[in-house]
C-alpha cells in the first residue's frame, strides 16, 4: 500500500489530518519538528527531527523512505508560520524567515522527495487565501501575505514540472482554523469572530475529502478546503 506524508504534524491541521487518515485505514507517515510521541503512540509512522529549512534534515528525510521502500501516493506540505505587521512595522529578517519556512520550505521538501512518489500521486501544498492577488482587498501582513503569495507559484511550478511524473499538486487554503497560528492575533478580534474558526479535526477532513476527489482535470490550482476553487 502507498503512504501519505504529513509534513509539519506536530500539532494542528497536519497533526489532525494524520490521526484521521491513520483511522480510516491508511498507511501514514508523519514528518515532525519534534519527536511525534502522540502520533507514535497511535500506531502512526513518524519521522521526526524534520526540519524543512534544512537541506541535510529534508535530505535525511529522503533517505530513510527510500531505504524502507517507502513509496508515496501523497504529499501534505502543512508545515508553516505566522506573524502579523504592517508597512510599519514589518521586519525584513522576519519577511525572511517566513519565506524560508513557507515558501521554500514545501519547494525543498517536494524536489527531494519527487522520486517516491507513484504516478497519480497528489502533493498538496498548504498556502492561504492571504496570498491570493486577486483576493487582496486590504492590504497588511506584508511578510505572511508574500510567503503565500510565492508559495502558490511554487505550486503552480511544481504541477507543470510533476505532471509528466503522472502526479498532481494543488495549491490549498484551510480556511479560517483554530490552531496555534492564530496565536499571534489579536484575542478580541478571536472572541468577535470565533464562530467563523473551525476547528482542526474538521478541516482536516476537508482537506482529505479535497485530496480524495483531486482529478488531473481540477490539478493545478488554488483551492479552498471546501471545495471552491479561489483566484491566484
Amino acid at each position: 500500500m502507498a503512504t501519505k506524508l504529513i509534513v509539519g504534524a506536530d500539532r494542528g491541521i497536519a497533526h489532525a489530518m494524520s490521526r484521521h487518515l491513520h483511522g480510516r485505514g491508511d498507511e501514514v507517515v508523519a514528518a515532525c519538528f519534534g519527536d511525534g510521541a502522540d502520533l507514535a503512540e497511535l500506531g502512526i509512522a513518524v519521522e521526526p527531527g524534520v526540519d524543512v529549512t534544512s537541506d541535510d534534515a529534508v535530505a535525511e528525510l529522503g533517505k530513510r523512505l527510500e531505504q524502507r521502500g517507502v513509496r508515496l501516493d501523497w504529499i501534505v506540505h502543512v508545515a508553516g508560520i505566522m506573524h502579523l505587521d504592517t508597512l510599519d512595522t514589518v521586519d525584513l529578517d522576519d519577511v525572511r524567515h517566513q519565506f524560508e519556512v513557507n515558501t521554500i520550505g514545501p519547494l525543498r521538501v517536494v524536489r527531494e522527495l519527487r522520486g517516491l512518489l507513484d504516478r497519480g500521486a497528489k502533493v498538496g501544498i498548504f498556502t492561504s487565501r492571504v496570498g491570493s492577488l486577486g483576493d487582496n482587498g486590504s492590504g497588511g501582513d506584508y511578510a505572511y501575505r508574500i510567503s503565500k503569495a510565492a508559495a502558490n507559484m511554487v505550486a503552480l511550478n511544481l504541477h507543470h514540472d510533476l505532471v509528466k511524473q503522472g502526479a498532481m499538486v494543488q495549491a490549498l487554503h484551510p480556511g479560517m482554523v483554530l490552531t496555534n497560528l492564530l496565536d499571534v492575533v489579536d484575542p478580541d478580534q478571536m472572541t468577535k469572530y470565533a464562530s467563523a474558526y473551525s476547528a482542526p479535526e474538521d478541516a482536516a477532513a476537508q482537506l482529505v475529502a479535497v485530496l480524495d476527489a483531486l482529478t488531473p482535470a481540477d490539478a493545478g490550482r488554488f483551492q479552498h478546503a471546501n471545495g471552491s476553487f479561489l483566484p491566484w
